[in-house]
């Protein structure tokens, strides 16, 4: 069972969390300041490159390593 549970809580998967996490959380809070402060299309291009950066870094540190190949044979 330890084994199981150190391999969830391996570094990779914690940064993981921390990118996904971080990528929602920091934009989403820059965008609801900025349009309370009357900034709302900047909130919105904020938020969108923010978003749109967490979903780059988590396809080019995670996913893109990945060997996903069919049998080939």
């Amino acid at each position: 069972m330890s084994e199981t549970k150190q391999s969830f809580l391996s570094r990779g998967n914690l940064l993981l969390a921390a990118v996904v996490t971080l990528g929602i959380v920091l934009p989403g809070v820059a965008r609801r300041l900025l349009g309370e402060a009357g900034y709302n299309g900047l909130g919105m291009v904020v938020f969108t490159l923010g978003y749109a950066g967490m979903v780059f870094i988590v396809w080019y540190g995670w996913i893109r390593p990945l060997d996903i190949t069919g049998p080939s044979g």
